[in-house]
């Protein structure tokens, strides 16, 4: 929302006095005085108009999760257990999902209330890395290497996967790298050379890793600094250091 149409709400102010307000420096936002009419502002910000305040910050929330095989991503569910559901929190309620992950997957979840921060977190067009430790059925072979770096072309929505980065670790075992998040993917990859995935596992989304001591079913507060810090990083973060809660 830009400043001048918060102001303008205000008492029924009209667009007009909230920019003759704007301009003569009686809005302040997070206690600076701002004087650009169409300066960003969101629910998280202070609003001040002659020092009085027309909006108090509502509380942000960057959360990481290890969620365990059998939780849902959601954030309701009348028959199964949510990722919510771990969470304690008395503002679980405002959390929406940054980069679900199937029923039966492990591993990293990003929640938060902060849709800006998501938007630009999952957003196709940046193409944030997710990486995720496969096991399978049968041996994989090398030349998957060469195929999850070419694509493979999905016929049901008509597109082809961007390339991925596969490493074999074991016989059975592989990293693999994506840059997207289509409907079940990767498990449809795999399919297209002849394997089963038998256990999945994200490791990280961009530069937030899941630290090794933050247990399934354990989460932890990134806090508003680190968690904006991450979006611009290119190093990975596992807050190791930052609050627990589990």
């Amino acid at each position: 929302m830009k400043l001048d149409r918060l102001i303008a709400a205000y008492q029924s102010m009209g667009r007009q006095a909230a920019h003759l307000a704007i301009a003569g420096r009686r809005v302040s936002v997070d206690g600076l005085i701002v004087t650009d009419s169409h300066h960003p502002v969101d629910r998280f910000m202070r609003i001040e108009l002659d020092d009085a305040p027309i909006q108090l910050p509502e509380r942000a929330l960057y959360l990481m999760l290890h969620k365990p095989a059998g939780i849902l991503s959601a954030t309701k569910d009348e028959q199964h257990p949510t990722v919510i559901d771990l969470i304690n929190d008395p503002d679980r309620h405002t959390l929406h999902i940054a980069g679900r992950l199937d029923r039966s997957t492990s591993g990293l979840v990003l929640l938060t209330n902060d849709g800006r921060w998501s938007k630009r977190l999952m957003a196709a067009e940046h193409k944030v890395p997710k990486v995720y430790l496969v096991e399978t059925s049968e041996p994989i072979a090398p030349e998957a290497v060469e195929a999850f770096a070419r694509g493979f072309y999905f016929h049901t929505e008509d597109i082809t996967t961007l390339p991925a980065e596969l490493v074999i670790l074991g016989e059975r075992s592989a990293r693999l790298t994506l840059h997207e998040g289509r409907y079940h993917q990767v498990k449809r990859m795999f399919h297209r050379v002849n394997n089963r995935v038998t256990r999945l596992h994200r490791e990280s989304i961009g530069a937030f890793d899941l630290p090794p001591d933050l247990k399934p079913g354990e989460w932890r507060d990134l806090g508003a600094l680190a968690a904006w810090a991450g979006l611009n990083s290119g190093d990975s973060l596992n807050f190791r250091n930052s609050g627990f809660r589990g």
